[in-house]
């Protein structure tokens, strides 16, 4: 099983995401606990992603068409860090 940690900003994150994509992000941290990141490249709808540039060491994970839940990944310790749920901007 893999730990999951939040950022301290995350609860407030959740306070002003919609409540489809709270549902969502609780089945994102139910099934990466369980099975780990890689069980997230079989469910295409999060489209999970490595992501460029400044957050080179980070990942995405689609939970609505507008909002992504952004993490990086401790191998060394089996654990995820979630760092933001967010609007993603076009």
């Amino acid at each position: 099983m893999w730990h999951i940690f939040e950022h301290k900003d995350i609860a407030k994150q959740c306070k002003m995401a919609p409540q489809q994509v709270l549902n969502k992000y609780e089945l994102w941290k139910n099934l990466v606990f369980r099975h780990g990141p890689e069980i997230l490249k079989e469910f295409p709808g999060f489209n999970d992603e490595k992501l460029k540039g400044k957050r080179k060491d980070q990942h995405s994970s689609r939970l609505s068409l507008k909002y992504r839940v952004i993490y990086s990944i401790n191998d060394e310790e089996i654990s995820i860090y979630v760092l933001a749920i967010t609007p993603h901007k076009y």
